[in-house]
């Protein structure tokens, strides 16, 4: 007797072409098996389906005589969507090419500043931030000693950074790299790199060397939890190679994020289309509850010390 698939089927109606992309979007690991449509599966169920994911860009789909068949679709009780909503909802990201300008005009990415739910994550933010600058203070002050120690540099780095609408601000680590690291030029971090000293890579693993931009959440530039900022000249060649890019700024960004807890350390314009697509699932369902999450995640990701390091092993942009 044949084993049953442990796989979530799907079946998807629309050109092969578009089936292979998103298939690229769910990747090889995942739980997902999508089947190109046929009419026969509806009359005679060949296996247990979950619904219909429907290219809603395919002009023959959209046409009178398939309309029709739509309304069956849906009167049967059968459960279909298109491919944006099915990613947003099963694979908890918005591929930032997906994303439509119509519903860029309705506000389903708009982050409004003055309601209450963002003046709670304000607050709330401001406190937390506070609490734990005051805790960790020995572990900064140990921290900024050994730092001192092995190399006789400075203890804090600073960058400029893009932020809540593109406009710049200078965020304060402490330096984890050796003493002139980007003579050469801005570059990604990268497996295994050479220019991160002894102790910037254990405080790189904790996330220890974040603790300072605390101070930024406090002031209101940063938040804790959003889209991780970006250096202008890595944002300018982004924003050339992925649709959309610029949504990730119509809200503050953060020390963590979805895209952080979600995906590795990103080190290159394929890692970068991948959190971006975090980044808009989060703009999109912002809530109180999702930071929360974010925020347990986090603490689960610096216990276990997952996530600080490149998932490539060769240097990018």
């Amino acid at each position: 007797m044949k084993k049953s698939s442990s796989k979530s089927i799907w079946l998807f109606m629309g050109k092969i072409e578009r089936k292979k992309y998103l298939e690229e979007i769910i990747g090889s690991s995942a739980v997902f098996d999508i089947k190109l449509f046929d009419k026969a599966y509806l009359l005679k169920p060949i296996f247990n389906y979950k619904g219909i994911i429907i290219d809603e860009d395919d002009d023959d789909l959209v046409k009178k005589k398939n309309m029709q068949f739509l309304y069956d679709l849906n009167n049967k009780g059968i459960k279909f969507m298109k491919i944006s909503y099915w990613c947003e909802r099963y694979l908890n990201r918005y591929p930032s090419e997906l994303v439509k300008p119509s519903e860029i005009i309705n506000g389903e990415f708009l982050y409004n500043e003055i309601s209450l739910r963002a003046k709670i994550k304000r607050i709330g933010e401001s406190i937390l931030s506070l609490i734990i600058l005051i805790i960790s203070f020995p572990i900064l002050f140990l921290s900024a000693f050994l730092i001192k120690l092995e190399d006789g540099g400075p203890v804090f780095y600073s960058q400029i950074r893009n932020g809540f609408e593109g406009k710049q601000f200078r965020i304060y680590k402490l330096r984890t790299m050796i003493i002139n690291a980007e003579k050469d030029g801005i570059q990604w971090a990268k497996k295994s790199d050479q220019r991160i000293t002894k102790i910037g890579k254990i405080l790189r693993k904790l996330r220890i060397d974040e603790l300072p931009q605390l101070l930024l959440v406090i002031s209101g530039e940063m938040s804790l939890i959003g889209p991780r900022p970006e250096r202008p000249k890595i944002d300018n060649l982004l924003r050339k190679h992925l649709n959309n890019y610029d949504l990730r700024y119509s809200i503050k960004p953060g020390i963590s994020g979805w895209a952080q807890v979600n995906y590795p350390y990103g080190s290159s314009i394929e890692d970068s289309k991948y959190k971006l697509s975090y980044d808009i699932y989060y703009i999109k369902n912002f809530s109180i509850l999702l930071d929360f999450i974010i925020f347990l995640k986090t603490i689960r990701l610096v216990l276990n010390g997952k996530g600080s390091s490149p998932i490539r092993g060769k240097e990018s942009g």
